[in-house]
């Protein structure tokens, strides 16, 4: 249903705006200078502070990391909704945040507990002790805050909605989730099964968060906490990065079932759990009828709709 759809082309712009400024590609284009810009400006400034050097403190790393993805993607998508596209940020509403950010943050918890709850019982998962003083703040601000905000608004926010408004759903739901898979191939561990287990488990399920729920409080929330359940309360290593959880922790058996070096997003058991969700959006969406058109379709009914009867 076109309803859903947050950005519509103005119908008096010249034909030179429609494909340089409001086109979905130019649209995506526009977003990803300004963040490439933004980045390099805010990345920059850090370097002088010295917290990117060798010397640096964990804590000053992790908020030069934080504060270059997270400056650099909210600011250039400001720029984008605010200026290009001319309309209010209806997915980043604050009055939604206490509801879908929370949901978000215990559906990340329930989701991926589960996960670790079943490799448990199949006699993977092992818990060796605690680690009390283990650093997490760090990876909090970055596995967690950073890649939440940072890859959802890409993601979700920049390449799923606006494919959707220009190829449709399925489109969206194929090419966001491809990418999200792809933007983990060079990860430590990774290989062509973890990027393809990450593209379904995660890409489709975050986008199909977005598209239930329209806002990108949800999808933030589950994916931080997805990130911080899983290796800072886990000590499963987050999309092959190294992790040291509140839990002292190891894996056996097959790389099919433990997930190997890569962690637990390359098991079939996160498949599992994460495409089971996703099947139960995804009929919420057919029941809404809210899945939305390929644009030449919507306007070849919409002339339909207009034509008047005899």
């Amino acid at each position: 249903m076109s309803n859903h759809i947050a950005f519509r082309t103005p119908p008096l712009a010249p034909a030179w705006q429609r494909w340089l400024v409001y086109s979905p590609l130019a649209r995506i284009v526009i977003f990803t200078a300004c963040a490439f810009g933004i980045g390099y400006v805010v990345h920059a400034g850090m370097s002088a502070l010295g917290w990117l050097s060798k010397t640096a403190t964990p804590l000053h790393h992790a908020l030069a990391g934080l504060s270059i993805e997270f400056l650099a993607t909210t600011i250039g998508y400001a720029i984008l909704v605010w200026l290009i596209e001319r309309r209010h940020m209806r997915e980043f509403a604050l009055r939604t945040l206490p509801t879908y950010g929370l949901a978000g943050l215990l559906g990340g918890f329930l989701i991926f507990s589960t996960v670790v709850g079943l490799l448990w019982l199949f006699g993977s998962y092992h818990v060796l002790g605690t680690n009390t003083q283990v650093d997490w703040l760090p990876a909090v601000l970055i596995v967690g805050i950073g890649a939440g905000v940072g890859e959802e608004i890409i993601t979700r926010g920049v390449l799923f909605r606006i494919v959707e408004e220009g190829l449709g759903t399925w489109w969206a739901l194929a090419i966001s989730a491809v990418f999200f898979g792809g933007a983990h191939i060079f990860n430590p561990g990774a290989t062509l099964w973890s990027s393809a287990a990450i593209a379904i488990e995660a890409g489709i399920l975050l986008a199909l968060v977005f598209h239930v729920t329209r806002t990108l409080w949800a999808c933030i929330g589950l994916h931080a906490a997805w990130n911080i359940t899983q290796g800072t309360i886990y000590g499963i290593p987050v999309s092959g990065g190294d992790a040291k959880g509140l839990l002292l922790s190891s894996r056996t058996g097959p790389d099919w079932l433990s997930g190997g070096a890569f962690g637990a997003e390359a098991s079939v058991v996160a498949l599992a759990v994460c495409t089971s969700v996703s099947v139960v959006l995804l009929l919420i969406a057919l029941r809404r009828r809210s899945i939305v058109r390929p644009s030449w379709s919507r306007r070849v009914n919409a002339a339909y709709e207009a034509t008047p009867t005899s």
